[in-house]
């Protein structure tokens, strides 16, 4: 083979993980910019509850509505998460993804309206600070949290059964404890899911095609430790 063969297939490997690289830069943009969307309908929900009072008690005037809200959940969850070829066909996935974000939206303005003014405030700057500070760590550290996703499933399922028992119990340190676990657990979720949309170097990585799947992993992830902070330093109305 001579110099110039050489040099030809060196330049067809650099397009190659050029190539790649702008497919997993563009599959990051995408899945960021619709997180965006979907917390900025979240907080405009908890906007609403908090500082509109006809939305309170049009809300608690129809008690419908959280039903609703509950069942097009669950079903929205089950179908982007259980379907792949339902979630990467388009527009069908950014419609159900819109329905799911409204519906959470809608009972996390009801959770945080049950709570005081300032401490949905503070759970809210709390959550975001630490999901900036996780999601820089997820993209510098070396190591790699793709391999842990048995562990931290397993670590789900023992948080849902300390849940339970919390529910039976009914103790405020018990409650605590439940809650900085759950912190705990679901800030690990966000470097996980973060990593696992990176790619790269990590073991496991999502496909590029897999943008609203990971865009409501990291959605979700981020609700839930918002949750739970804010059951660490809520004080209820």
């Amino acid at each position: 083979m001579n110099d110039d063969d050489s040099t030809q297939g060196f330049n067809m490997g650099d397009n190659f993980a050029f190539s790649e690289k702008s497919i997993r830069m563009g599959f990051i943009r995408k899945v960021y910019g619709i997180l965006l969307c979907q917390i900025l309908v979240t907080v405009l929900f908890i906007v609403l509850f908090l500082y509109a009072a006809p939305v309170q008690q049009f809300a608690a005037a129809n008690p419908w509505l959280w039903y609703v809200a509950i069942a097009l959940t669950f079903v929205m969850i089950i179908t982007l998460a259980c379907c792949p070829d339902v979630r990467r066909t388009y527009p069908v996935n950014m419609v159900l993804l819109a329905v799911f974000t409204i519906c959470e939206g809608f009972l996390l303005g009801g959770i945080s309206g049950t709570y005081n003014e300032n401490s949905v405030l503070m759970a809210v700057g709390v959550t975001a600070v630490v999901t900036f500070a996780l999601t820089v760590f997820a993209f510098q550290t070396k190591i790699d949290f793709t391999m842990m996703g048995g562990l931290l499933f397993v670590f789900l399922i023992v948080l849902i059964c300390f849940g339970f028992l919390c529910a039976i119990i009914q103790n405020e340190y018990a409650r605590l404890a439940y809650s900085c676990l759950g912190a705990l657990l679901f800030s690990a979720y966000i470097v996980f899911d973060t990593q696992m949309m990176i790619g790269g170097k990590h073991k496991y990585s999502l496909s590029p095609e897999e943008y609203i799947f990971a865009a409501l992993n990291l959605y979700l992830d981020i609700v839930n430790l918002f949750l739970f902070i804010l059951s660490i330093f809520g004080s209820k109305n």
